[in-house]
């Protein structure tokens, strides 16, 4: 495996609205299965840790949605049939299965698809399939086990921000996430201190049930 490069990506803004519209398009492909609510929720969870993974894997940004798209389809529709035995494996482990058998799809993909030479001729291309890296190794199995923890807390915030109003997560992000002192966010939002003690107190319970109800999808 190639050390990792500094990778250069979208604002987090621009990068939810990528999300956003890799979703609607997604939802789409599900057609009409009854169960498109609990595959959005799954989208949600996962979209950033299997688009980041991708990235490290070597992808570049318009092939690790693919890998999203088509890791998220995968799941569906092997859980149409029933293909997941959580006897044999952790949910977490299959999801990685999953979504590296995908990234190697992405660089076969790759792989044949002629590149232009400066003479308008075509020439071969960059990532010939012997170069396709091998995502079982022990070095992608550490990637995406530290990618996961991150995606832990980051899904569940991104849960929080539905179920408490922007004021009160503000409070929280700046007093807990920030960490900044509680007569500074007095100060700078214009609230009071049984504000800060009540959103950290409230989100900060929500927050550990959010982590707890995520983790207990691993298993």
């Amino acid at each position: 495996m190639q050390p990792e490069e500094t990778i250069t990506s979208p604002s987090d803004n621009e990068l939810e609205k990528l999300a956003a519209r890799t979703r609607r398009s997604l939802i789409m492909r599900l057609g009409d299965w009854k169960d498109q609510r609990s595959w959005d929720e799954f989208y949600r969870t996962y979209w950033r840790l299997i688009y980041s993974v991708a990235l490290k894997a070597g992808l570049k940004e318009d092939e690790a949605w693919d890998v999203v798209q088509e890791t998220v389809l995968t799941i569906a529709k092997q859980s149409l049939k029933n293909s997941y035995d959580p006897e044999r494996g952790s949910f977490k482990m299959w999801l990685w299965n999953v979504t590296r058998w995908r990234i190697n799809d992405q660089f076969r993909l790759r792989s044949r698809v002629p590149q232009p030479s400066n003479a308008g001729e075509t020439t071969p291309a960059r990532e010939p399939v012997e170069n396709v890296p091998d995502t079982s190794n022990n070095n992608f199995t550490e990637i995406w086990e530290r990618e996961w923890q991150q995606n832990v807390m980051k899904a569940a915030l991104e849960r929080v921000k539905m179920r408490v109003s922007p004021r009160q997560f503000q409070i929280f992000d700046y007093n807990v996430l920030q960490g900044m002192s509680a007569s500074d966010v007095r100060r700078k939002l214009g609230v009071s201190m049984a504000q800060v003690y009540l959103a950290k107190h409230r989100v900060g319970g929500i927050l550990k049930k959010e982590i707890a109800y995520i983790r207990d999808q691993e298993k």
